[in-house]
């Protein structure tokens, strides 16, 4: 081309730098960030005046003998031109100015300011100003219209905006920037620009193309492309004759487009490759001005006339367009092949510290591709003079003709566009271009990295300064990545023309002299990731190998991925890797897991499963969890756990965009904590990633399910429920593996997670929804499933009581069932000891521990129906006690109210209480059935509940599938204070599952107390018993036909319809006269098992009472009592 490129001045300190031709052209002025503005006669000018206006000159504008410039004292100033004469201040903003300039005639001046603000004032009178006001963001650009009725601007804020001046109103706006928080984190600084003369046109840098916008329709005519242009476009000018259009980028590139034919006529690479951040072209020549983000001022000459034959381009334009079809095969694999002279968007892919292209632009790709050959068509023919060129010949979208296609033209590709693959990154840095940057940040430590004209050098800080002392490390390799554990650093750099990628350890908890060691790659092979673990360290290479060394310098394990790697983690023993394991499409990247263990017995968990990302998203973000858990985040600021309890499926966990208060605020992890529940992240206003200085604070996130309905109550406990389940399976990975882990949260979580089934439970109840509650009993524990036995039976609600029994006694025969073989030796031994040692008074009749689950075993208990309200209370205490003790929230707990012979597989009655008055007695009812027992096993939820509480807190029982073992004498007699011989006879309703699993094993022990106590001679009668013996014959009178039970029924019937005197005179006949204790004695502490017999004897009568007297209707103190057990608050 016939362009020339002249050497480049130094024209300012390095920063933003502006530049502009005066009126005549006959100087160029640019300002920069010295505070200077320089007028030069040419570039060959070696002693330019110089005129300081500030500290820094953001921007200058110069027509009609008047100098504008913003300063950095968030001022507008004027000067007078050539001279250089302060004329006084135009206007004021609160911020800096990012940008000046003139209206057309010269009477007017636009200014964007970092407040939002843009002000519109009158050059000759500062006072006639108007303000717009509707940007979020930093204003970075603006334009005025060549007829004075418009005024476009851009933003920080992602939106161009055309604003109608005279009443101050916004026409229209585009979002098609990408957002960022302030001017100096925007990828481009967006120098928009109308056409000259008509205003036709408004010229729009967005990423590597110039939309090019129509006048009052607001339509995107067309784009401007090229293959040139890699980075994003920073700045575009137009010719004063509006027939060409210029753009520079920030890698350096600058480009020229006849906008008639769409065709690019001039590409110019910037020396050094600096961003090109000014440029002016000259008012009547062929030249264009440019400056650099480095203060350089450079001069293009000859641009390309437009008056020569156009041979020589069109035949390019052919050449390229041939190009298509060698490259048509690429096309479909992601690497399009575009012309130079296409209009087409390009390869829509960001700069280096973008990660991926914004996925607004996939479909838009496919439509560009169809444009870019028709449009070739047309150049070709335009060149050749066979279209006319006309005004309005661009409406189609995309700018291109209607023509039909060529008989030589083949099929293109319209299918979903191929995703660009995602580039390695670590996690916990931020991008590798910048000069002062955090190489890692994790719950270590951090590492920065600082690369500027000063210093080189790593610096290493620990969050706890015992583990290791803060470290500084020179950087002569030019390290890039780094990873950091609690015996280890981890560097690696790239390979240069002399040396190979290396891996460098700093092993500083060795205990020898020698802490660190370097592996040098072999020829062409590149680390890519790296990370460590317990005792190891491993690197991803370009060659798809795994390294893994350990952290003393030894060589172990090679082996191959799948694909190239994205990132990895490491934490302990395990080991995560990310990769590609195909090629994604319509932006979506496809991405697998690997997660290994490499202890001792070394295996893979996941075998390159698919890995969930959000749509349109990509990683930025995989570590583990403090307590060793794979996690990781999306761009979408989704943060997803590994769900062991569900097959290693992956669960979201957090939504980080909820706790942003902008559209573009970020959080940027640093560490995931399961106990507590903490996301530990850094906020970032407007950008994704946080600056090295000032240091940023650290934000705690709480995690959220995304359940649905979570606004309710019962949406609430459901997702707090399940988030407790999801972040304590990690201990069950813990005790499987060998770990330690603290049992008193894992308790603590369980009887979390059965307070919220119960409240579940009770709510679903006032709802009527009776099958939902079975669903939910079936997740509690078995103790608790008594507790909502107990809570239907008060609420009324009997045939959800009589299921919810039916499945306790499923869940305890299941339960030992399943353990009974394995356990069967232990307990036998444990057994004999536990009855040497604890002597709790049951009944050890052989008839009684013998009795099959029977029509007997149902008379007898509903006969001592009212004795045994002090064991239903006594065993609720067990059951507080056993549920804070329940390893497993899965686990089916039996309580004492279940009997169960593991030997002999038959399941006892498992109830111990009065008879339901509600329940309809029949004939047909199976009487071993022992689903009505466990319903009659209903009582209060007593006055000891706090007493309760307290021996939960203090008693260490074991589980209550186990028989309990001997224990010192301080927790033998608390043990015992549970098994207390209230009276000296027992009701094998009574008996516990440690009674049922002794039957077998001890029927020779019994045999020899039945011999010296039979209970079934020596019981003392209950006033119930004397009254029925009284009035047996009345009954059999009224009923002849009756048996021996439902003489008992009835007789327990009419018993309770009688007085509370009546009633309280047989119980005093029973009891020979003695007087219950007060119920404070219920409060105190009980003594010792011996001593506390005579009081445990009158404490039980004293309950046997209480219940005798209570009707069926329950007074409201019960209900208060029960339901603050089902509502309490954890």
């Amino acid at each position: 081309m016939p362009s020339t490129q002249k050497p480049m001045r130094y024209g300012h300190t390095e920063g933003h730098t502006d530049v502009c031709f005066d009126d005549t052209g006959s100087c160029i002025v640019t300002c920069g960030s010295d505070g200077d503005v320089r007028i030069w006669e040419n570039l060959d000018d070696d002693d330019p005046k110089s005129i300081n206006v500030g500290e820094k000159a953001y921007s200058c504008a110069l027509k009609n003998g008047r100098l504008i410039t913003a300063v950095s004292n968030n001022t507008v100033q004027i000067h007078t031109f050539p001279e250089g004469a302060p004329d006084g201040i135009l206007t004021r903003f609160t911020m800096h100015v990012n940008h000046v300039t003139f209206s057309r005639d010269g009477t007017k001046v636009a200014a964007g300011s970092s407040d939002f603000m843009i002000k519109v004032v009158e050059v000759t009178d500062s006072s006639k100003q108007k303000t717009f006001r509707g940007h979020d963001a930093p204003v970075l650009s603006l334009s005025f219209d060549p007829k004075d009725v418009y005024l476009a601007s851009a933003s920080c804020d992602g939106s161009v905006r055309v604003w109608n001046i005279a009443d101050q109103t916004c026409t229209t706006s585009w979002l098609l920037l990408q957002k960022c928080n302030d001017v100096i984190n925007a990828k481009s600084i967006c120098r928009l620009a109308w056409q000259p003369g008509t205003g036709k046109l408004l010229a729009v840098p967005v990423d590597k193309v110039v939309e090019l916008f129509r006048r009052e329709t607001w339509d995107s005519q067309f784009d401007l492309s090229d293959a040139s242009i890699t980075q994003p476009l920073n700045v575009v000018v137009w010719s004063p004759c509006g027939q060409f259009l210029a753009a520079g980028s920030v890698d350096g590139n600058i480009v020229v487009w006849n906008v008639e034919t769409q065709q690019c006529i001039e590409r110019m690479k910037h020396e050094k490759k600096y961003s090109i951040c000014g440029l002016a072209w000259h008012p009547k020549y062929k030249q264009i001005a440019y400056t650099d983000t480095e203060g350089n001022l450079g001069l293009l000459e000859n641009i390309g006339d437009v008056e020569k034959p156009n041979d020589k381009a069109a035949s390019a334009v052919a050449k390229d367009y041939n190009d298509l079809f060698d490259g048509d095969d690429d096309d479909l694999n992601g690497d399009m092949i575009e012309p130079p002279s296409s209009p087409k968007t390009g390869d829509n892919e960001d700069d280096a510290d973008d990660l991926m292209q914004p996925p607004g632009h996939m479909r838009r790709a496919v439509i560009d591709d169809d444009d870019d050959n028709s449009l070739d068509i047309g150049l070709i023919k335009a060149s050749s003079g066979l279209l006319e060129k006309e005004d309005d010949g661009d409406d189609q979208t995309g700018g291109f003709s209607a023509l039909p296609p060529s008989s030589t033209q083949q099929p293109f590709y319209d299918g979903p566009m191929p995703t660009p693959r995602q580039k390695p990154f670590q996690s916990g840095s931020t991008p590798v271009h910048l000069m002062h940057r955090f190489m890692v940040w994790n719950s270590v430590g951090i590492i920065r990295c600082y690369n500027d004209e000063q210093d080189n050098a790593i610096d290493i800080e620990f969050h706890d300064t015992s583990v290791h002392h803060a470290t500084h490390l020179p950087n002569s390799l030019g390290h890039t990545m780094a990873d950091l554990s609690t015996e280890a650093i981890l560097l690696a750099c790239e390979s240069t023309e002399e040396l190979a990628s290396k891996l460098h350890c700093i092993h500083f908890g060795s205990w020898d002299a020698n802490k660190e060691w370097t592996v040098d790659m072999p020829k062409d092979e590149e680390i890519e990731a790296i990370c460590l673990g317990q005792g190891w360290a491993a690197c991803a290479t370009t060659a798809l190998l795994v390294r893994v060394f350990t952290v003393g310098g030894v060589q172990k394990e090679i082996f191959s991925l799948p694909g190239p790697v994205v990132s990895m983690a490491g934490h302990g023993e395990q080991l995560m890797i990310v990769y590609h394991r195909g090629t994604g499409f319509d932006g979506d990247q496809c991405l697998g897991v690997q997660l290994m263990e490499l202890g001792m017995k070394k295996k893979q968990i996941l075998h390159g499963d698919p890995l969930s990302l959000t749509r349109k998203s990509y990683l930025v973000w995989v570590g583990f969890s403090a307590e060793g858990t794979p996690c990781y985040v999306d761009s979408e600021g989704i943060v997803r756990m590994l769900n062991r309890g569900l097959g290693n499926t992956w669960i979201p966990v957090c939504n980080t965009r909820e706790h942003c208060k902008g559209k573009y605020d970020h959080y940027w992890v640093v560490g995931i904590h399961e106990n507590p529940q903490q996301l530990r992240c850094i906020p970032c206003k407007g950008a994704r990633f946080p600056p090295t200085l000032p240091r940023p604070a650290v934000a705690i996130l709480s995690f959220k399910l995304p359940y649905c309905q979570v606004a309710t109550e019962k949406g609430q406990m459901e997702e707090q429920y399940w988030r407790s389940v999801v972040f304590h399976n990690h201990m069950d990975y813990l005790s499987k593996n060998g770990y330690e882990f603290d049992e008193n949260a894992k308790n603590q979580a369980v009887k979390e997670q059965q307070e919220l089934l119960m409240k579940l439970f009770a709510l679903s109840c006032k709802l009527e929804r009776e099958f939902r509650c079975v669903e939910l009993a079936d997740l509690m524990t078995h103790n608790v499933v008594n507790l909502a036995i107990k809570y239907a039976s008060r609420s009324r609600r009997l045939n959800l009581a009589q299921r919810l029994s039916e499945m306790a006694v499923e869940k305890a025969s299941e339960l030992a069932a399943a353990q009974g073989e394995e356990e069967e030796e232990e307990e036998e031994e444990e057994e004999e000891d536990f009855r040497k040692h604890s002597n709790a008074g049951y009944s050890s009749s052989a008839t009684e521990w013998s009795r099959l689950p029977g029509r007997n075993v149902q008379q007898d208990q509903e006969v001592e129906d009212a004795e045994e309200t002090d064991a239903y209370e006594e065993a609720e205490e067990i059951l507080e006690v056993h549920q804070e003790k329940e390893p497993n929230p899965s686990s089916k707990g039996v309580i004492s109210a279940e009997v169960t012979a593991p030997k002999s597989a038959l399941v006892a009655s498992s109830s111990r209480g009065r008879v339901n008055p509600f329940k309809v007695t029949s004939s047909k009812k199976d009487p071993v059935v022992p689903s009505g027992n466990v319903l009659d096993n209903m009582t209060k939820y007593s006055k000891k509940t706090s007493l309760s509480g307290s021996r939960a807190g203090n008693k260490q029982n074991p589980p209550v599938i186990k028989p309990l073992t001997p224990k010192p004498k301080t927790k033998q007699a608390l043990a015992a204070s549970f098994f207390q011989p209230r009276t000296p006879i027992a009701n094998p309703a009574e008996k516990t599952v440690e009674e049922r699993e002794e039957k077998a094993e001890n029927e020779s022990q019994e045999a020899k107390v039945t011999a010296q106590e039979n209970t079934e001679n020596r019981r003392p009668k209950t006033g119930f018993q004397m009254w029925l013996e009284e009035n047996r014959a009345n009954i059999l009178t009224d009923n002849p036909d009756l048996n021996e039970a439902e003489v008992i029924k009835e007789g327990m019937s009419r018993f309770r319809m009688l007085t509370s005197e009546e009633r309280m005179v047989w119980t005093e006949k029973a009891r020979g006269g003695r007087v219950s204790d007060s119920t404070e004695d219920k409060k105190r502490k009980r003594p010792a098992a011996e001593e506390d017999e005579v009081k445990k004897n009158q404490e039980q009568k004293s309950e046997d009472t209480n219940v005798s007297k209570k009707s069926k209707p329950l007074d409201q103190s019960t209900n208060n009592r029960l339901s603050a057990f089902a509502f309490k608050q954890s």
